[in-house]
Parts: C-alpha cells; structure tokens; sequence
C-alpha cells in the first residue's frame, strides 16, 4: 500500500505541475490535455490503491462468515453494496474494483509461503498506473473464463500482451480486442457462442409517438449483410460530402443516413424480384486458408468485433456479394507504383486486412478511402500497398491538419501500421499503434 500510495503522491505531483491547481479558464489548450492527462493517471493510480482495499473488503465480507461477513456487520447485503454506498459508485463499479482487487493481491500458500498476485501482469499494469479499472476488470474476465480450456503459459503470454494493448483503447476498441483475442486463444468456443447468438436473433416494429420504431438483435451472420448494405449507402454519401461546399453538402447526421439508407433498400424490394443488395456492398470475410478448406476454425467480418465460426462461413458463402478474403494470389497485382494514380479494388481489400478499417478511429472500411502516405502529387508518392492506408473522411482532414505522420513497419498485409504525433501532442513523438494490429495477439 505504501508503494501505491507514493504513486498517488507522484501523480499529484506532476498534476500540479501540469496546471491543475490553476482555474481551468486560464489554462491554454495544451494545458487542458495536460491536466486532463494528469488527472487520468491519477484516477488510476487512487483505483489502483483502492482496488486493493476493495479485494480485502471483500474477503473479509466472504459468504461463509455468516454473520461475522465485514458487509453484513456494516448493515449491507453484498461488499459491492458496502463499496458502492460508501464511495458514491455504482454497484457495477464497486464489483470491477472488487474483482480487480482480488485478482492482483498477493496471496500466501498453505505453507506460509508468500505467492505472486493470481494475475502478475495485470497486476502491474494496475499498479503503476498503466491500466484503469474497465479494461484490467475486462482482462481479468476473460482470462478466467479460458483459465480452464488454453495452457496455462500460453494464457500467461496473452494476459501479458492484452496488458500492453488495452491502455488507451476506447470502451468499443477494448470490446473488439477482448473478442479477437478470445476467438484467437479459444476457437473451439466460438461455433457454441455463435449458435446461441444466432438463436436469440429478433426484430420488433412498433408505431409509437407517430413514429415506427425498430429494435434489433442480429447475430453476426444474420447482420453482417445488413451492416454492409447501410454502411456502402452513408459511405458514399461521407465520401461525396469531403469535397462538397456549403451548398451541396449533405447535412444529415450519420444516423439519419442509416435510416435513410435502410429504407432506400426496402423501398428497392418492393419493387424487384431479385434479392436487393447495394450495387457497391459486401461483405467480405478474413479466414485462414486451411479453415476455408476444412471448414474448421474462426473467421472475421469486415468492421464486426465477433467473431464467426467457419462453418458459418459456408452458409454465408451460398451470398454472391460474400466475399472470402484470399489476398496475394497470383492474379492480383497489388502494387502499382506510378503506374496508376487510384488505389483498386483488390488493393483496398489488401489494405483493409491489414488496417481493419480507420486506422485512427476504427469506421468501417466502407465509411473509408486509400490514402497516400506520400501524396501522389506533391510527393511523387507510389500507389503500393506500403504508401496507402484506410482513413475516414474526418481521421483524414485532422491528421493532416495537426501534422501527425503514417509510418507502415513491415511488408504487405503483415506489416503494422504507426501514427507519430506531432511535437505539440507528444515532444516525445513515441509511435502509437494504429489499425489492425491494435486487437491482434503476436503468437
């Protein structure tokens, strides 16, 4: 506890340093992201110290102390309830910290001998401050989950990897990473979860207020079509809106182009006899070639965190706009140097394996277009897979303007992609992992 609380006084210290003792009207703008960074890391660092007392909170409110229960004694049902009410939390909350806690508190063998927290990795990221609580708590759960169906030394290395890729990651980035890493550690679970996924599918349509209201649970394979088809409309429209002026531009939000987008292919339906599918839309699956032949495995779809079991794959493959991703294959030239000015097809494809969408926010490929690095032609740059990457309208524009650099380590589909801030963000200028790779364990 001393150590942790040393943490709490260092992050303090640099808060103070940062301006956080100053009004924050009279902050300048890098002073605001100074002191909200610093008021990250100590948010952390208090979580961190008292996730360790509500571990033992916890322990001493155990089920079978009965009456003599911490929590029971204090006139609450659960520790959580202790917690929650005495810290202004939710009980949501006060369980992450709980089970944070309990998961990086050193333990002690029946012989006396003292033993490593249950989770050293994540124990460590906690404590200096790296990790909050949401993403440890994440880590956590699903490295008991697989505790008892994956190696122990192999989980070992995946809890270690999850720990450096999870800080920093937003709550839609954190849930994808998890997901993958499951999928990637565990595939033999994946086809179980996908049947009971596919089974509890639904759609409801109201009238309420004047207005229909349509609610829906789609499993990946049900959505995946559904998902494509909005997506290749609003992206075209977010496309066309880059160039546009004031008068052309269209100003309905994102979510309005959803709804729109889904009505347009209905009303399409209406009136066809084929099954309606946006010209431009598909949807396009990333497996290993030997799970595309034996059927056994996990696959991946374009801009969906679940991932799919391969034998799903042979349903969806009945779809002529469903897409199996074989990339590199002879009869692609995926290179073109100056030899053209627009990145193609199969090269976007390549380039979305690789990125997995916006490599800063995470849009769906469709949402997005191949930049280059080296503009073609200001820079003389090349269109090769290595000079282009996926950017959203809006990613695009800020990096730009805010003067960060691209940096693609590696060849091909393989390769990682880097976004290296400008001095002013970071006088470090330390490379932060972007695309893909974000979510992918190393072995």
């Amino acid at each position: 506890m001393t150590s942790q609380l040393a943490g709490i006084a260092e992050a303090l210290d640099a808060l103070v340093r940062a301006g956080g003792d100053r009004m924050p009207a009279a902050l300048s703008s890098a002073e605001l992201v100074a002191v909200t960074n610093a008021f990250g890391s100590l948010k952390r660092h208090v979580d961190a110290a008292y996730s360790a007392v509500a571990g033992e909170v916890a322990r001493q409110s155990r089920g079978e102390l009965g009456r003599d229960s911490l929590a029971k004694k204090q006139g609450f049902a659960t520790p959580a309830v202790l917690i929650s009410t005495m810290t202004g939390t939710t009980v949501g909350e006060s369980a992450r910290m709980i089970q944070v806690g309990e998961a990086c508190a050193l333990r002690t063998a029946l012989s006396g001998e003292p033993l490593p927290a249950k989770h050293p990795h994540v124990a460590g990221a906690v404590s200096e401050g790296r990790m909050g609580m949401t993403a440890a708590a994440s880590i956590v759960t699903l490295l008991t989950r697989l505790a008892l169906r994956v190696d122990a030394a192999r989980l070992d290395d995946a809890e270690r990897q999850l720990c450096e890729l999870a800080p920093g990651l937003r709550a839609d980035e954190l849930t994808k990473l998890i997901a993958r890493v499951e999928a990637h550690l565990d595939p033999d679970g994946v086809a179980p979860r996908h049947e009971e996924l596919r089974g509890a599918r639904t759609l409801v349509i109201q009238e309420r207020d004047g207005m229909l209201v349509i609610s829906a649970k789609l499993d990946v394979e049900t959505g995946a079509p559904v998902k494509a088809a909005i997506e290749s409309l609003v992206g075209a429209h977010l496309r066309r809106n880059e160039h546009a002026d004031d008068a052309t531009r269209d100003a309905r939000s994102v979510r309005q182009m959803n709804a729109d987008a889904l009505a347009d292919i209905c009303r399409h339906a209406i009136g066809c006899d084929e099954v309606p599918t946006a010209p431009s839309a598909t949807v396009v699956i990333r497996m290993d070639l030997e799970a595309l032949e034996s059927g056994l495995g996990i696959a991946t779809i374009d801009g969906l965190a679940q991932p799919v079991p391969a034998g799903a794959i042979r349903r969806m493959a009945a779809d002529r706009q469903v897409i199996p991703c074989v990339l590199g294959g002879e009869s692609e030239i995926l290179d073109w140097g100056r030899a053209r000015r627009l990145f193609t097809v199969a090269q976007k494809l390549a380039i979305g394996e690789r990125d997995g969408g916006c490599i800063d926010c995470g849009a769906p490929p469709a949402w997005c277009h191949v930049h280059h690095i080296s503009w073609w032609n200001r820079d003389g740059g090349r269109t090769d897979l290595a000079n282009g990457v996926l950017l959203c309208t809006g990613c695009h524009h800020r990096l730009h303007s805010d003067g960060w650099e691209i940096v693609v380590d590696g060849p091909g589909i393989d390769a990682r992609v880097y976004l290296v801030p400008p001095p002013w963000i970071d006088p470090q200028r330390k490379p932060r992992l972007a695309g893909q790779a974000r979510y992918r364990l190393t072995a």
